[in-house]
């Protein structure tokens, strides 16, 4: 039975203004608009975000089982009769005050819901069999501060790279030896590395290991790095040219795709993109591999490249 009162409370009380008030600190480094990630010191970790119903949901990263509304929230952290639990959540209505330190919350559909509750519950790649071996991807690069939380491991020892577009995390690519796959009812955006606000170029692949390829084969501490993950969707096209348009003033954006006809005709979108910012002071560059098919490849071919790979670490980190 609809309940109004009940109802009211899933949607007017802000379930980070309620969780802060339990214990729980916003990681400000893992949320973004569609997204609040908030911890615990017992080690709890929850994702809070807003349905199509305008409800504040979550669920728990530690306990597949501790997911829902505010409801769900409190009776499982207090363990209160349904009276009880009113006259706790009646003391919350219309403190406004204790919104304000959070930007609004956009509403999520089901199926990025799903998608980031499947993601959440994975690690955090800091070592990666697959990446290190295969492909030839120094740990010490997976580890260091560009790549904080940018790749993800599964249950299954995938490699896991998460897509961002406007309202945050949209998909995530899943490689693994001799597999490829994206995340059901994902979407494609972008791959991004973390930025700092004295980053001057940023670079453009096809694929996150190629723009990790590219980190150890020419390092730089002021470059940001992005993939599409193959063929580009009309939609990347826009947040190609944002990306763009977010950098610093006289910014240099690279264009290293595939030595093939297909990097040659994503090499032009990003120019295109480039362009449209509208801005003069940004610097298009195409740099693509000479000799071989791709960064990767290039990478694992070099000599000596395990001693190399190590050796530029500190300036990345």
């Amino acid at each position: 039975m609809f309940d109004p009162e009940l109802e009211s409370f899933k949607t007017s009380i802000d379930l980070r203004a309620y969780a802060a008030s339990q214990g729980y600190v916003l990681d400000r480094k893992e949320s973004w608009r569609g997204s609040a990630v908030m911890r615990h010191p017992n080690g709890d970790k929850i994702i809070i975000k807003r349905d199509a119903d305008n409800h504040f949901v979550y669920f728990s990263v530690r306990d597949e089982t501790d997911h829902g509304t505010i409801i769900d929230f409190a009776q499982n952290r207090l363990r209160l009769s349904l009276g009880a639990l009113r006259k706790e959540l009646r003391l919350r209505m219309g403190r406004h005050v204790e919104n304000l330190p959070y930007p609004p919350l956009l509403p999520t559909t089901k199926d990025r819901m799903k998608v980031e509750r499947v993601y959440g519950r994975m690690q955090n790649a800091t070592v990666h069999p697959y990446l290190e071996g295969e492909r030839a991807i120094p740990a010490a690069l997976l580890a260091s501060g560009r790549f904080a939380g940018r790749i993800r491991i599964d249950a299954r020892q995938n490699a896991v790279f998460p897509h961002f577009d406007r309202e945050g995390l949209c998909g995530y690519e899943i490689k693994n030896y001799e597999y490829t796959s994206f995340s059901p009812g994902g979407t494609k955006g972008l791959w991004l590395s973390q930025e700092t606000p004295d980053d001057d170029r940023l670079i453009f692949c096809e694929s996150a290991i190629d723009a990790l390829s590219y980190a150890v084969l020419f390092p730089d501490d002021r470059t940001r790095y992005a993939s599409i993950g193959g063929e580009l969707s009309p939609q990347q096209c826009e947040l190609l040219r944002a990306a763009a348009a977010g950098m610093a003033v006289n910014g240099k954006i690279v264009a290293a795709t595939d030595a093939d006809a297909t990097g040659g005709r994503l090499a032009e979108k990003i120019r295109e993109a480039v362009g449209l910012t509208g801005r003069d002071d940004l610097t298009y560059v195409l740099h693509q591999p000479d000799g071989f098919k791709d960064w990767n490849e290039q990478l694992k071919k070099r000599p000596n490249r395990r001693v190399s790979a190590q050796a530029h670490v500190a300036s990345i980190a």
